[in-house]
Parts: structure tokens; sequence; C-alpha cells
């Protein structure tokens, strides 16, 4: 009998042990997507690593609320840590939106260059904001969709743009194209497509998949608009709080599986165009040169309408000239 009772009572602390430390991580990422899929190997090599002392509880799909709803649910310690876009960044580390302004990058390799080279400064900036950076998870190439063809800034004159609600960078760019677009929460583009309170939005390929969004759209501009950036963040004064050693296998873990869902991001980004294609959704491009020249210039002129607001001219200059410095390599090899 004490011999039971005593291999009881192992039993209890083993399993206490093994609930030390849960991190609650909250994201407007459904169940099934790749972001979801990811994050849960990410999580099984924490515990295993860990002997299972460390672990994520998650709730996906926007149960928590938008980002900014979870961001402000982690300041109170509600939740630990969430996935982000750069809505959500952006509130931590206005700096870091420049990742997102429209037309900056025009494929993935310059998108890895800015990334690599300005790394170093991203994570201090988050690390102010109270946050610390487990890894980098890119949503991808962002398009427009829309009921109707779009092939160039006049044809958009007349939809009912949605518009991310409290996104600077999209305030910005609806005005530089000089549209009036319709300010909503992410969670309530659905029922304002159903509703046909808006016709238009914008998404990565994937994601609108995802997000069931396309079942009420027919066209799709094949130019990117902006690549928006997503990240992993946790509290920094909850990640402070943990052992050094169970820090490096966040980190470590971190760095592998998320580089792992930037590289799944892109592959099934591609697909979805496909995908979406053979589902009914038809693939316009701008007819010219001269509109494409528009487009890129209205970028130009949005990134620099942000400067106070998000970052400083110098900053902005020095990630304009690392890319046009970076291009001209590559045009050269």
């Amino acid at each position: 009998m004490k011999s039971g009772i005593f291999f009881g009572v192992l039993i209890a602390a083993f399993s206490l042990q093994a609930q030390e430390y849960t991190i609650k991580f909250a994201t407007i990422a459904p169940e099934g997507s790749s972001w979801m899929n990811v994050m849960r190997e990410y999580d099984a090599a924490v515990r295993k690593e860990s002997g299972g002392r460390l672990g994520f509880k998650f709730y996906a799909g926007g149960i928590a609320g938008d980002e900014k709803d979870v961001l402000r649910k982690i300041r109170i310690g509600q939740y630990q840590a969430g996935g982000f876009t750069g809505v959500g960044m952006g509130e931590i580390a206005p700096e870091v939106r420049i990742l997102d302004t429209p037309f900056l990058f025009r494929n993935t390799a310059e998108i890895d260059y800015i990334y690599n080279k300005f790394g170093d400064e991203f994570k201090s900036d988050f690390e102010k904001g109270g946050f610390v950076l487990l890894g980098w998870a890119e949503v991808g190439f962002v398009n427009v969709f829309t009921q109707k063809p779009i092939y160039s800034v006049q044809d958009m004159k007349d939809v009912k743009a949605w518009m991310w609600e409290g996104d600077p960078i999209a305030r910005v760019s609806f005005k530089v194209l000089h549209l009036a677009p319709i300010p909503l929460s992410i969670t309530d583009v659905n029922s304002a497509l159903q509703t046909g309170m808006i016709n238009c939005v914008y998404s990565t390929p994937y994601a609108i998949i995802a997000l069931q969004w396309y079942t009420k759209v027919k066209y799709m501009l094949d130019l990117p608009l902006a690549n928006s950036s997503g990240a992993v963040l946790i509290s920094k004064r909850y990640f402070d709080s943990l052992p050094g050693d169970l820090q490096q296998i966040l980190l470590k873990n971190g760095q592998i599986f998320l580089s792992k869902l930037t590289q799944l991001s892109r592959k099934e980004n591609a697909e979805a165009i496909k995908t979406l294609e053979s589902k009914g959704i038809v693939v316009t491009k701008p007819k010219s040169k001269s509109d494409l020249q528009y487009y890129y210039k209205t970028g130009e002129e949005a990134r620099q309408m942000l400067v106070g607001q998000l970052y400083t001219a110098d900053f902005l200059k020095s990630v304009e000239s690392a890319l046009a410095q970076f291009r001209q390599e590559r045009s050269g090899k």
C-alpha cells in the first residue's frame, strides 16, 4: 500500500512538472491552415525537447478576437503569444511596417535580402515594444480580388473596397489611388461580402481560400500590391520569466519551424492561384507598362506619406537604397 501511494505521488509530481509552463497562443489563422499545422509541429518539438515542461495551448480562428484584441489580452496576461500580420506587429513596432508598404518588393529574393539585412534592428524594435520575436512567418504577396475585372486604377473607381480597420498603410495606399474604402475588422469581411457592403478585398491567394472569401469574388488582379509580413511574438515579460534552457528551445525551434512555414506559404500561394482558377476565378493583368509604372509610382508616394507615422525618412532611404543596390547587383549577373 505504501509503495503504491509513493508511486502515485511520483506520478503526480511529474505531471505538475510537465505542465510547468503553458504558452497560450492566439491567432486569426483557422484550424487546418498551414499556419496552425506548422505551429502544432513547433509545439511537439518544444514539448519533446523540454521533457514536457513547456508547450503551447492554441486559440485559433480568431476566437480570441482581432489582432489588436489579442495584443491587449497578451499585455494583461490573458495570453502569452500570438501569430501576427503586419497590422498587429505595427502596434508593437511601427518601423517594421515598412515591410508591408505597397510595391516595395517585386520578388522573394528581395524580401529575404531585406529581412536578413535589417533583422537585428527589427528584433530590437519588438523588444522595445515588450515582445520577443520567435520567428518570421511570411504571409505572402497580396493581390486584389473583386466582383468585376480590374486592369488599371480607373477600373477600381466604382468598387466598394474593404480596408483593414485602423491600418495606416491601407489608408494611405487607397488615398494615393483616390479610392474611398470601407474600414472593417478582418473578422467582419466575410459577412460584409455576403451582404454586398463590399465587393473588393485584398489578400494572399492562399488566405482568401482559407478564409472562404473566394466564394464571393470573381476576379484577381495578378499584380502583387505588397508582401504581407507575419511573425510569431511572445510577451517579453513572460519570455524573461522562463528558465534559460526553455528560452533557447523556443528560439531555436521557432527559427526552424517558422522558416519552414515561410517556404510553405510561398509554395501554397503559387498553388492557390491555380486552385482559384479551377474554381472559376479569372486572373487579370495590367494591360500596359504605363499602368504598371503608375502602380509603382503610387507605391513610392504612399511610402513617403508614412514617414513620421511609422518610420523615419532615414530608415526609408536605407531600405530603398539597399533594395536598389541589390537589384543592380542581380541585374549585372
